[in-house]
C-alpha cells in the first residue's frame, strides 16, 4: 500500500466524526522496494514474521549467545533486505527489462554461493568430529573463492537487472545465499576456540574471507536503503585502513593486514560492536513498538490531535507540524521518514494558508528533524549514546527535556512571527476536528505513557518497550481500529520491514566504529582538539561540530551520531567536557545534518513534497532550525541545561535560554510585537545571546533588553505609528 500524498476529508457527517489525517500509518513504500504478489508476499511476510518473534521471544524469553544473536540480527536483515530492495531501478513492463541472458549468469553464480554454504557444513562436521581447525587451503579454495566470487558477481548483476516491481531476480537469491554462507561461517568459528584468535596472526583466514563477503553485502544493502553516502564514508574509513601508513602527519599509522584487519572488523570491535548491540536490542524493539502502534492507527490519531489543538492557531498547519511532527518523532526513526509521514497532510495545507511552498517544507523539515531530539525515544539516538556512555538511558531522556522544549521553542516562534508578519490565518472551526471529540481518545496515549512509567520505575528498557508494545494491543481493543490476530501479524510484519533500513545502517556504521577502533585515528581527532582546545575551547568546539556536521551529511541520524561519537566525542572529553555534555553535543549535530545544506535529506524529503527548489528548502530550514546551532553550545556553558545542578538552577537556566530563543526567533523574523527595524534587531539579538549564556549578569542585562524592547513595541502600537520598514 502506497501513503495518500494529499489531505483527506470526510464526507458530510456528525462533527465530532471529522478528521483530517487519514492514511498516516499506512506502510510507505519506498522507490527501491519490491511489491510481491502471491506466493512470493507469502514467502516474505513470514520472513519478516519469524524474524520479528525471534526477537521478541530472544530478548525475552530464551536469550542466546551475544555474538550468535547479533550476526543471526545481521543475516535476517540482509536476506529480507536483498528480498525486498532492488540494486538498480524498476522498470513498467516486462518489455522493457533486462535481457534474461542476466539472469542465466546469475544462475550460474548460485553454484558457488550454493557450494560456499555447503562447505560450512562439511568444515561444521569436521570440527564436530574432533578437528582443531581447517586447512586454509580448503578455507581459501573451497570456501572463501567461492563466496567472494558469487558475492561480488551478483552485487554487479543486479546493478544492470532491470525487473518489475513484483519479480525476483536470481541475483538477488545468490546475495541471500551468500549472507547465509558467511554467517554461518562466521557462527561456527566464534562459538569454537578460535573465537580468541581474531585479530591475530593465527586467525583462520576463512573469518576473513567470511568478514569480506559480509562487509560487501552490508554495505550494498546501505547503499540500496540509505543511499550512496554512507557507504563511500564507509569505503574511505576501510582504504584509509590499507593506505593509512602512507599518509603524512596525524593520519598515519603502523598498517593492519588484511587478515588481520578483517578478522576482527566482523566482532565486537566492529560489525558486530555497540550500533549493532543497540540495532539488535533496543532499536528493533521499538521498530516493532512503532509497528503496533501504527497498526492500531495511533498516528493518525497523533496528526488530528495535533490539528485540533493548534489548527486554529495564525499559521495553524504551520503549529500543527510541529506538534504532529514532535508526536511523530517518538515513533518514527529517521527525520525524513518523519516528513513523509505527517508532511503529505501538513505541507499543503500550509501552502492553502498564504505559506509559500519552500517555508512549508522547511517547516516541516525542520519539525520533523526536532523529532529525532524528542524524549523519550529520540529517533533510537539515546539508546546508542546510553550503550556506548554507559550511562543509564533514564538519565539521557531526562537530559534530553530542556533542550527538546528550546528546538520546538525556536521552530514554534519562528513560524509564529512568520505568520503575524504575513497576516496569515488559522484555519477554520469547520476544517479541524473537535478537540472534545479527539480527548475521548485520549487513552491511544497509553502505550507511550506506560512506556515512559515503566521506564522510570526501573524496568529494564527491553522489559519497558515489550510492555508497551503488549499495551498497544490491548488498547486497541476499545478503538476504533481492533488489533486481531490478522493484525498482530500484520504489524510484525511491518516491524520486521521497518528495521532493514536502520540495522544496514547500524552494521555498515559499525565497519567505521571498527576502522576508527583499530586504525586509532580516533585517538588522533582527540589530540588534534586538545591542540586546538590549548587556544581555545570554542574553538576546538566550533571544529567539532563542523566535524559532526560534516560526518552527519546524508546518512540517518543513527548512523551519523555513532560515527561522531567515535570519532568527535573522545577529545571532547579530553578537553574537560563532561561525558553527557560532549556525546549530547555531537548528537545535536548529528541531528540537524538532516536540515543542513548542501546535503539536507530531511529538507530534501519536503522538497518533494511541497514541489519546490531541495536546495532552496534546506537553506530555509536551516534558518528555521538556526536554534539548534546554539543549543549545544549552551550545554558546555550551562550544564544545567542537561539537568546538571540544582533544580532553582536548572529552573534559571531554562526560562532564560527559553526567552532567548524567541528572542533568536524576533530576531530571524523581524518580528516581535510587531515589525522590528533594523537596529532594534541587533540590539534584540545581543539580548537573545546574553539570555542563553546563561550567567547571573548575561541574564540580567538580557532581560533589561527585552524589557526595554517591549516597552518600545508596545508604546509604538499604541500610537499607533510603525517603528520602521521591515527588515527583510
Amino acid at each position: 500500500m502506497t501513503q495518500d500524498t494529499a489531505p483527506r476529508h470526510d464526507k458530510p457527517g456528525p462533527e465530532d466524526d471529522r478528521i483530517i489525517a487519514d492514511g498516516v500509518d499506512e506502510d510507505v513504500v519506498e522507490p527501491g522496494r519490491r511489491l510481491f504478489e502471491g506466493w512470493k508476499w507469502w514467502l516474505f511476510a513470514g520472513l519478516a514474521v519469524a524474524y520479528t518473534s525471534f526477537h521478541l521471544i530472544t530478548l525475552n524469553l530464551y536469550p542466546i549467545e551475544t555474538w550468535t544473536f547479533r550476526i543471526l540480527h545481521v543475516c535476517g536483515a540482509l536476506i529480507l533486505g536483498f528480498g525486498l530492495y532492488t540494486g538498480a531501478r524498476f522498470v513498467d513492463d516486462e518489455a522493457s527489462a533486462s535481457p534474461r541472458w542476466l539472469d542465466g549468469l546469475a544462475a550460474l553464480l548460485l553454484l558457488p554461493a550454493g557450494y560456499a554454504l555447503v562447505q560450512v557444513f562439511l568444515m561444521r562436521q569436521a570440527m564436530a568430529g574432533g578437528a582443531l581447525r581447517i586447512e586454509p587451503a580448503v578455507e581459501t579454495w573451497q570456501f572463501g573463492a567461492p563466496l567472494i566470487v558469487a558475492t561480488a558477481g551478483a552485487i554487479l548483476l543486479s546493478w544492470c537487472i532491470r525487473r518489475t516491481r513484483g519479480r525476483l531476480p536470481i541475483a538477488e537469491l545468490v546475495l541471500m545465499v551468500a549472507a547465509a554462507a558467511a554467517s554461518s561461517y562466521l557462527l561456527m568459528m566464534f562459538n569454537s576456540p578460535m573465537r580468541a584468535s581474531t585479530g591475530t596472526a593465527f586467525a583462520p583466514i576463512g573469518i576473513s574471507w567470511a568478514a569480506i563477503a559480509g562487509s560487501m553485502l552490508i554495505l550494498e544493502l546501505t547503499r540500496r536503503v540509505a543511499g550512496m553516502a554512507l557507504v563511500v564514508i564507509a569505503g574511505l574509513f576501510i582504504a584509509y585502513v590499507f593506505i593509512g601508513p602512507w599518509l603524512p602527519g596525524f593520519l598515519g599509522y603502523p598498517g593492519l593486514s588484511l587478515n588481520r584487519f578483517f578478522s576482527q572488523v566482523y566482532t565486537d570491535a566492529g560489525v558486530l560492536g555497540p550500533t549493532t548491540a543497540v540495532s539488535s536490542t533496543y532499536i528493533i524493539l521499538f521498530i516493532i513498538f512503532a509497528a503496533f502502534l501504527q497498526a492500531s492507527k495511533v498516528g493518525d490519531y497523533f496528526v488530528n490531535f495535533a490539528f485540533a489543538a493548534a489548527g486554529r492557531a495564525r499559521g495553524g498547519p504551520a503549529k500543527v507540524s510541529i506538534f504532529a511532527s514532535g508526536l511523530m518523532g517518538m515513533i518514527n526513526g529517521t527525520s525524513a521518514g518523519n516528513v513523509v509521514s505527517t508532511g503529505s497532510l501538513t505541507i499543503p495545507l500550509m501552502k492553502k494558508v498564504g505559506y509559500p511552498g519552500r517555508s512549508a517544507g522547511a517547516i516541516e523539515a525542520a519539525a520533523s528533524t526536532g523529532g529525532q531530539i524528542m524524549p523519550p525515544i529520540m529517533g533510537a539516538g539515546a539508546f546508542i549514546m546510553a550503550e556506548i556512555t554507559g550511562i543509564p538511558y533514564t538519565d539521557i531522556a531526562i537530559a534530553a527535556v530542556i533542550p527538546a522544549i528550546l528546538y520546538f521553542a525556536s521552530v514554534y516562534f519562528m513560524v509564529d512571527f512568520e505568520a503575524a508578519r504575513k497576516g496569515m490565518r488559522g484555519m477554520r472551526k469547520d476544517e479541524i476536528p473537535r478537540f472534545v471529540a479527539l480527548a475521548k481518545q485520549a487513552y491511544l496515549f497509553a502505550p507511550i505513557i506506560i512506556l515512559i512509567v515503566a521506564l522510570f520505575m526501573g524496568y529494564s528498557v527491553i522489559r519497558a518497550g515489550t510492555l508497551a508494545t503488549a499495551s498497544a494491543a490491548i488498547v486497541s481493543w476499545i478503538s476504533p481500529h481492533k488489533m486481531g490476530p490478522v493484525a498482530i501479524l500484520r504489524a510484525l510484519q511491518l516491524g520486521g520491514n521497518m528495521s532493514i533500513q536502520i540495522i544496514a545502517v547500524c552494521a555498515c556504521a559499525g565497519l567505521i566504529v571498527g576502522v576508527i577502533g583499530l586504525t586509532g585515528v580516533g585517538a588522533r581527532f582527540s589530540s588534534l582538539l586538545l591542540g586546538m582546545a590549548g587556544f581555545s575551547q570554542l574553538l576546538a568546539l566550533f571544529f567539532a561540530m563542523l566535524i559532526s556536521i560534516l560526518l552527519g551529511m546524508g546518512m540517518p541520524t543513527t548512523a551519523a551520531y555513532a560515527v561522531a561519537a567515535s570519532v568527535v566525542a573522545p577529545g571532547l572529553i579530553g578537553i574537560g567536557i563532561q561525558p553527557l555534555v560532549a556525546h549530547f553535543f555531537v548528537f545535536y549535530f548529528a541531528v540537524v545534518s538532516a536540515i543542513t545544506p548542501p546535503v539536507a535529506l530531511a529538507s530534501y524529503a519536503a522538497a518533494g513534497i511541497s514541489g519546490d527548489n531541495a536546495m532552496g528548502t534546506s537553506v530555509a530550514s536551516f534558518k528555521i532550525g538556526l536554534a539548534a546551532f546554539i543549543v549545544p553550545f549552551m550545554f558546555f556553558y550551562s550544564p544545567a541545561m542537561l539537568m546538571e545542578g540544582s533544580w532553582l538552577q536548572i529552573l534559571r537556566v531554562g526560562v532564560t535560554a527559553t526567552v532567548g530563543i524567541v528572542l533568536l526567533a524576533a530576531t530571524v523574523q523581524a518580528w516581535f510585537f510587531g515589525p522590528v527595524r533594523l537596529w532594534q534587531r541587533v540590539v534584540m539579538f545581543v539580548g537573545a545571546l546574553c539570555m542563553i549564556y546563561g550567567g547571573i549578569y548575561s541574564d540580567l542585562a538580557g532581560a533589561m533588553i527585552v524589557a526595554l524592547l517591549i516597552l518600545m513595541q508596545r508604546r509604538s502600537q499604541s500610537g499607533g505609528g510603525q517603528p520602521g520598514a521591515v527588515a527583510s
